[in-house]
């Protein structure tokens, strides 16, 4: 029998859904604990503000996105430049859904609150600070093993990934469609490859790693957040009844790539 949530970590998921679904300024605390099915005055044992809530969600969302993403199948891969472009496919599989349940919750926060709520966008940048030290490690790796032109760091490349990620979230809103976020991430596949002169592999990594999903990994990212969803809206799918992306694959190479 599954364990019951406690209120806070209810609060915590309800959250992180309501503010990616209408953003920080509109959501308000009775919307959070109508989401989360607890009393206003739960939300304040735990909460002292609606910013408090968003400071430690934001923290919640990083570690809910930290346990996907580390025991995703692309992480298998021995090769440090293969699991850079598992990373971008992995991303890529999860465009899948409403644009709330895939896109950022420290990008949709900083956007709104970076100079009106100084404590979320420290919260956020240290959240997204660390997603930015799990990829250099990789990048770092992937340098020592397959060199490069020495006109980069693996700090500079793996903080440029981040860029285009939050930028095709942002192109994705303004479109209102995933296929825009899908073809950043194309591109973004296809710039590592050219830096490393990685030749195509096919598809799956040498049948290794096809870039979709696990079963486990599909479970967790229905629960989660990055492509992160969490309990609350556990009814919708992030996949397709036939588990196919529902958006354009690519056409730039061998692989389509949150």
């Amino acid at each position: 029998m599954p364990l019951t949530k406690s209120a806070k970590t209810r609060l915590l998921d309800a959250a992180v859904n309501v503010i990616r679904a209408k953003g920080y300024t509109a959501t308000t605390v009775d919307e959070v604990c109508q989401a989360a099915g607890v009393t206003k005055g739960a939300f304040f044992h735990h909460f002292a503000s609606k910013e408090a809530l968003a400071v430690l969600a934001a923290r919640h969302f990083a570690m809910l996105a930290e346990r996907l993403f580390a025991t995703a199948p692309y992480r298998r891969l021995a090769d440090p430049v293969d699991r850079l472009l598992g990373y971008v496919e992995f991303r890529k599989a999860l465009l899948r859904g409403e644009l709330p349940e895939f896109t950022c919750l420290l990008g949709t926060m900083l956007q709104e609150a970076y100079q009106t709520h100084p404590a979320i966008r420290e919260a956020c940048d240290k959240c997204l600070s660390e997603h930015v030290d799990m990829l250099e490690s990789d990048i770092a790796e992937a340098l020592r093993t397959h060199g490069a032109d020495g006109q980069w760091s693996a700090e500079s490349l793996a903080t440029y990934m981040q860029a285009v990620i939050q930028g095709a979230f942002v192109l994705a809103k303004a479109q209102n469609r995933p296929a825009v976020a899908a073809a950043c991430l194309d591109h973004l596949h296809g710039y590592i490859q050219m830096l490393f002169g990685h030749t195509n592999k096919g598809k799956q990594h040498d049948g290794q790693y096809d870039g979709k999903p696990s079963a486990g990994a599909q479970r967790r990212a229905h629960r989660s957040g990055a492509g992160i969803r969490t309990g609350t809206n556990s009814n919708i799918s992030p996949y397709g009844s036939d588990g196919s992306v529902p958006h354009e694959r690519s056409t730039s190479g061998d692989r389509a790539g949150s």
